[in-house]
């Protein structure tokens, strides 16, 4: 495939392409990433991602983890823009990889403002976000004629270094379209508690997904009221997206993702790249490689 909007990454030392990596599925990659990670001289990568996302580096690729669990940083934000930019100056193809979109609550324009003051050159690649895709997988539309006609994004784990946050529940509250909240696993409670004290009904539908499109997925179906005790019953993790609104009342009637029916399989090389077609045209996602000897 040709691009000819733009010079292509591969072969052109010295740049960075900041590239969304979707929301779990690998298959839910675009042929942008995967061009760009099959040219990568080192790949700066997240936490959730799937193993086999990277099984599209070329050999001799260098892969640096950067991840950010709860409480636990590989790396600063501050330290993974060095990285970067050093990267870039030993004249390396290099792929920030990171989960979902990385102008979505991902910080990406934060690695973006980096990389321009240093005078890196980079691209920017979309990915599918776990905004979209998460209810999508859920079986919810996030908007849909007679229930939602708007969508909101908002982030449920805001910068602590905040004097005050930017989040205005009073505003979310009166909103008749959908609410989608990202990073929302240990927030439920408090989303739940702040939209009914500022006025919205209790019985408002709510749908939190965990895990969206990968064989964990995990969707829970409540009443705003009730959202605060069921993720604390069900011991709701992350990655969670949570969807309030009228449309996530849809997921008990149009679910078509069965997480059951996917298997995460081990394989042991070499496998032939028919029988792994075969495979996934059967629901299995090729999980960790089994070395034998």
């Amino acid at each position: 495939m040709h691009y000819s909007s733009r010079e292509e990454f591969t072969g052109t030392s010295g740049r960075v392409a900041i590239v969304g990596a979707g929301p779990g599925d690998p298959e839910l990659l675009t042929l942008r990433a995967a061009r760009l990670l099959g040219g990568a001289g080192a790949v700066v990568h997240d936490r959730l991602l799937s193993p086999e996302v990277l099984e599209l580096c070329p050999e001799g690729c260098r892969v640096i983890y950067a991840g950010k669990a709860p409480g636990r940083h590989a790396l600063s934000q501050a330290e993974i823009n060095e990285l970067l930019v050093s990267l870039a100056r030993e004249g390396l193809d290099v792929v920030r990889l990171k989960g979902g979109d990385p102008f979505v609550f991902g910080r990406g324009g934060e690695e973006a403002e980096a990389l321009a003051r240093a005078g890196v050159p980079f691209e920017i690649v979309p990915g599918v976000t776990s905004a979209l895709a998460a209810p999508a997988f859920a079986g919810i539309p996030v908007t849909h004629r007679g229930l939602a006609s708007t969508v909101t994004f908002v982030t449920a784990h805001e910068d602590p270094a905040k004097e005050a946050g930017q989040v205005d529940y009073a505003h979310l509250a009166q909103s008749k379209g959908t609410l989608v909240f990202l990073m929302g696993a240990r927030s439920v409670g408090r989303i739940a508690r702040s939209l009914l004290a500022n006025g919205m009904a209790a019985d408002t539908p709510v749908a939190i997904v965990e895990n969206g499109s990968t064989p964990r997925q995990r969707t829970l179906r409540c009443r705003l009221e009730e959202a605060a005790s069921l993720a604390e019953r069900e011991e709701v993790a992350a990655p969670a997206v949570v969807v309030v609104g009228g449309a996530a009342a849809l997921a008990d009637s149009l679910s078509w993702f069965n997480p059951e029916a996917v298997q995460e399989m081990p394989w042991c090389r070499p496998v032939h790249d028919d029988e792994t077609e075969a495979a996934r045209a059967l629901g299995a996602r090729p999980g960790p490689q089994v070395r034998t000897t």
